[in-house]
Formats: structure tokens, C-alpha cells, sequence
């Protein structure tokens, strides 16, 4: 496993939907803290007006909060479906169209490859360089978990956004 330092006391490394778990939910936390940063910035900046992650539910949308519910969930259903579906047979849901003159990627879970998932192909090759890229998405991953647990910790203690904190800190630390 990539990121894997020895430290496992309850052994939830030998079940392999807990591996799959923490990669998925490290991609998860990356997207979220990235989509709270980037949209408070471009704010500061004057691109997006009243821009608050933390007040996200209270905006009105394009339809009622029913109607993206159904449909979240649907699509969200969909995708852990195919995702659960390559953990039980990997493989199993690649979508690599058969070109006679390029080689399929093995099968790995968790970690899509090929034309259209790495059209660099930084995933194939030796596996010492795979599995230093595998451990800097896991040890990102974590990192961001952390911030976003530090973000909403925030937003309840001060009522600010992760920026406006760091800029007050960074004025009188």
C-alpha cells in the first residue's frame, strides 16, 4: 500500500475496502479543499461575489434541494456501483478502447490508467515511480482531510473563511 509506514495496530490494511476507502475519500478532501480556496480567492479578487462554503445550503439553486438530492444520489449511486464493481473484479468496468498497436494497462483498483484517465502514462512503467506518485496522492490526501476538518472548525469558532484566518494570524501571530 502506498503511504504505508508500519504503524497499522488494528489491521485495517488487510481489508481492502478500507484502502479504498481512504484513497477515495483522500480524492474527495482534495477536490473539497480546493474547491473552497480557489472560489475564495477568486472573491478576494473580485471575480465571484459573496462567495461562503460554509453557507453553501443556504443558497437558492436552479431547482429545490429534493430534486439535486434524487439526482446526487442517483449519480452518486451509479459511480460507487462501477467503483465496487472493479474492487469485487478488477477490470471488470475499464472502458480502454482495443488499439492493436497500444497495450491495455493492468488492472489496478482504485488507480484508473490508460487513454483516458492518464493519456501522460505517468502510471505505467516501473513500479518504483508509480508507487512514489501513489504515496504523495495518499500522503496529499490525508493532509487535506486534516485542513478540512481545520476549515469547518474555523468556520464554527470564528465565523471566517480559511484565508480570512490565516491573514489575520499572519498580521498578529
Amino acid at each position: 500500500l502506498p503511504g504505508d509506514f508500519g504503524f497499522d495496530p488494528l489491521g485495517l490494511e488487510l481489508l481492502k475496502w478500507f484502502a479504498q476507502a481512504e484513497l477515495m475519500h483522500s480524492r474527495w478532501a482534495m477536490l473539497g479543499v480546493s474547491g473552497i480556496l480557489i472560489p475564495e480567492i477568486l472573491d478576494n479578487m473580485g471575480y465571484v461575489k459573496n462567495f461562503s462554503w460554509y453557507n453553501a445550503g443556504s443558497v437558492q439553486y436552479f431547482t429545490d434541494p429534493t430534486t439535486l438530492f434524487i439526482v446526487q444520489l442517483a449519480l452518486m449511486g451509479w459511480v460507487e456501483g462501477r467503483r465496487w464493481a472493479d474492487i469485487v473484479n478488477p477490470g471488470s468496468v475499464d472502458i480502454e478502447p482495443k488499439l492493436p498497436n497500444r497495450p491495455n494497462p493492468k488492472p489496478d483498483v482504485g488507480y484508473p490508467g490508460g487513454l483516458w484517465f492518464d493519456p501522460m502514462q505517468w502510471g505505467r512503467g516501473s513500479p518504483e515511480p508509480v508507487m512514489v506518485l501513489r504515496t504523495k496522492e495518499i500522503k496529499n490526501g490525508r493532509l487535506a482531510m486534516l485542513a478540512f476538518l481545520g476549515f469547518c472548525f474555523q468556520a464554527v469558532y470564528t465565523g471566517g473563511s480559511p484565508l480570512d484566518n490565516l491573514m489575520a494570524h499572519l498580521a498578529d501571530p
